[in-house]
């Protein structure tokens, strides 16, 4: 079982992916582009072994 800290920030996905929040889209959006906060909106993806960060 991963740690309570990774389980908030990570979710896996059915076929086995782990996908994260893209970063930094809370804060100081009047700022940035109408572009980015759009993109911002989408989930990225981890390309890092799930064998890995299940022993971490």
């Amino acid at each position: 079982m991963p740690s309570k800290s990774l389980s908030k920030r990570i979710k896996i996905t059915k076929n086995g992916k782990i996908v994260r929040r893209s970063m930094g889209i809370d804060h100081f959006k009047t700022r940035k582009s109408t572009k980015t906060n759009r993109n911002s909106r989408k989930n990225a993806s981890l390309n890092f072994p799930l064998k890995k960060l299940l022993n971490y």
